[in-house]
């Protein structure tokens, strides 16, 4: 297993591991003061729970062996889980805390000793942040010198990408849920809590709506990005004895497993034993710059002199 992929999954574990002891401190906070912004955030911790178990479930099912009913493998079957996990960070998170927050408003309850909620949400603010600590160095692992937002763009990886926005938004929705119980008992105003719910929930649908527009382009197959595909042909060039090379075409199968088909048309002169022998040599140079293609599909022609003059003079 990869450096990467080891971090990922103990990022996964982490955050697992902090959501539940969370979701469960939460809960028993919600109970004892009857806030709606902690309930909200106890129902947000639980389903970033299941969530990570789901994100297990896909990494675990993408690293089977390929079979008859699947001869390029299962890498795809991570995206899928990461769907569901969007799908349920947007009607169970973000739909529960939002209902739990408009009921709030229209039945107000006062906040009556908010100890229970300062301790809890003092402790959830430390167990998110090294969760999200955690999340964010398997995030680092291979994001360069790129930006933030241009690395979270260009990322294939669910087990990174949304476990990282779901601790980023965990963060975000303690931030909310402690003003609003500060400020609905400093000023004995229930609203304030209500409000908070509804601010949680909103959190929680946006980011769900960004999930869903990630996972939605590898489900489909997104091809590789227009760096990558200007050094494939920048290696295909270089290779001696190859006269013309069509657009390759690639798709993402999984964060690290992606199709690479090429059409190169070699000089007339090689014979079929040097074509095959250029062609494990592309393969090879492809490979090491880009390990990420595990299968590279290359269909070849060998052109003549004359086809090549005329082609150079037409274009």
């Amino acid at each position: 297993m990869s450096s990467t992929a080891s971090s990922s999954k103990f990022a996964i574990y982490g955050a697992i591991g902090a959501n539940i002891a969370i979701a469960v401190s939460k809960f028993v906070a919600a109970y004892f003061t009857g806030s709606s912004a902690m309930l909200s955030e106890g129902i947000h911790s639980l389903v970033d729970s299941g969530n990570g178990f789901l994100i297990l479930l896909g990494v675990h099912q993408s690293t089977k062996a390929p079979d008859k009913r699947h001869p390029f493998g299962r890498s795809k079957e991570l995206y899928f889980w990461a769907l569901i996990v969007a799908i349920l960070v947007f009607s169970v998170g973000g739909g529960m805390s939002f209902y739990e927050g408009v009921e709030h408003l229209k039945n107000p309850a006062p906040i009556t000793d908010p100890t229970w909620n300062y301790w809890v949400l003092g402790l959830s603010l430390a167990f998110e942040g090294i969760s999200c600590f955690l999340a964010f160095k398997a995030f680092n692992a291979d994001r360069g010198d790129q930006g933030f937002w241009a690395t979270l763009k260009r990322s294939k990886d669910p087990a990174v990408f949304a476990i990282l926005l779901e601790d980023l938004a965990a963060l975000l929705g303690l931030l909310i849920a402690l003003v609003g119980v500060y400020f609905g008992h400093k000023l004995n105003n229930p609203y304030f809590d209500g409000a908070a719910s509804i601010g949680i929930g909103t959190l929680l649908v946006c980011v769900a709506i960004f999930l869903i527009y990630k996972t939605k382009d590898l489900l489909i197959g997104v091809g590789a990005d227009d760096e990558t595909l200007a050094s494939l042909q920048g290696i295909v060039q270089a290779q001696p004895n190859v006269q013309y090379m069509r657009a390759p075409l690639t798709m993402y199968l999984g964060p690290a497993d992606v199709i690479l088909a090429l059409d190169v048309e070699f000089e007339s002169r090689l014979s079929a034993d040097e074509i095959e022998r250029a062609v494990d040599t592309l393969q090879d140079a492809i490979r090491a710059k880009h390990p990420e293609f595990k299968r590279i599909f290359v269909e070849t022609k060998a052109i003549s002199e004359k086809e090549r003059v005329g082609r150079a003079a037409t274009s």
